[in-house]
């Protein structure tokens, strides 16, 4: 008898272990971060919460990304960092502040570079934006796809007619070499500093006026401090999705391909609200008194002409600036 309820209890003390075990078997998800520096109003952040929500979904929930947005985790420079390092999984940045990691990214901040919206479309989609994105695997990041960020034109207190007019004064401009080069040969002074400074510095005439496009208004309530905008529209600069080369290593190839595809579902979720953001942005900042103009591009394009010849004596961005007026 003593036997028979042992073997007893060994079952049921088996059988209890048996329920027990998925639970702990139980993979728990690739909890993963990205990070971006504009705030939650502007229409990438839902692009980035689409590409969130698709891995999740097509992954079965075995990768989960928590979305750090407006600087919670560092500036675009700080993220780049991270991202290389390995500490940061997934960021969007700018274009201009990648030149300083990859200067294939410099021909986004050559001045006029662009025909119009249609042909920077173009070339984000083809050989030469892929080109470009994979310029960065080298330094440990891999760009995953392109936000359309507008065309970046010149706004201030005052107005911006002809290059000249910015001669002697102070422009905000973001941490590119291009750009600082730019605003010499415009007689300008290039102020570098981080987003989240360049309002209270318009505001307190650290700066003369900024360059950015017409959704920078209204999401940096510039709209508020400066009164006039010149659709000069010399750079049509991107915002840039990669991920960190170290965690794209980890995925396994299927993975991988769900990532592709969930970047590409936001690339198509920008494209389908920039447009609407930017329609209402320029119609809230003319209510609040902004006035916008549209000068001669031409003297900004022989003013900034120095700059393009300077391309010439780089092979490699000779060769993108070539591929994308042949495109």
């Amino acid at each position: 008898m003593k036997r028979t309820m042992w073997s007893k209890r060994q079952f049921l003390l088996g059988a209890a272990a048996g329920l027990a075990a998925p639970a702990i078997a139980r993979a728990e998800p690739m909890r993963l971060r990205l990070g971006h520096g504009l705030p939650t109003t502007h229409p990438v952040h839902p692009s980035l919460e689409l590409f969130a929500d698709s891995i999740r979904e097509k992954s079965g929930g075995a990768i989960e990304i928590t979305i750090f947005p407006d600087g919670q985790i560092g500036q675009e420079v700080d993220l780049i960092a991270q991202g290389q390092a390995g500490k940061l999984d997934f960021l969007k940045v700018s274009a201009s502040v990648l030149e300083k990691t990859a200067s294939a990214f410099r021909i986004f901040s050559l001045p006029f570079m662009f025909r119009d919206r249609a042909h920077w479309a173009s070339v984000t989609r083809n050989g030469v934006g892929e080109a470009i994105l994979a310029a960065v695997q080298p330094f440990g990041l891999r760009g995953l796809t392109y936000y359309d960020a507008g065309s970046r034109s010149f706004y201030a207190r005052t107005p911006i007619e002809h290059p000249d007019a910015l001669r002697g004064m102070k422009i905000r401009i973001q941490a590119s070499p291009t750009m600082t080069e730019m605003m010499r040969l415009f007689g300008a002074e290039g102020v570098v500093m981080p987003w989240e400074q360049v309002y209270p510095a318009l505001k307190n005439r650290f700066v003369d006026g900024a360059e950015n496009s017409v959704v920078a208004l209204i999401v940096g309530r510039h709209g508020e401090v400066v009164t006039h905008y010149a659709f000069d529209e010399h750079t049509m600069v991107p915002d840039v999705l990669l991920v960190s080369l170290a965690r794209w290593q980890s995925f396994t190839p299927t993975q991988q391909n769900v990532v592709r595809e969930a970047a590409q579902a936001s690339y198509q979720r920008m494209n389908e609200l920039w447009g609407a953001f930017e329609t209402q942005c320029r119609s809230q900042s003319e209510a609040m008194g902004v006035t916008f103009t549209y000068p001669d591009k031409r003297p900004f394009v022989e003013k900034a002409a120095p700059l393009v010849r300077a391309f010439a004596d780089d092979p490699i961005l000779l060769q993108l600036k070539q591929r994308i007026e042949q495109s």
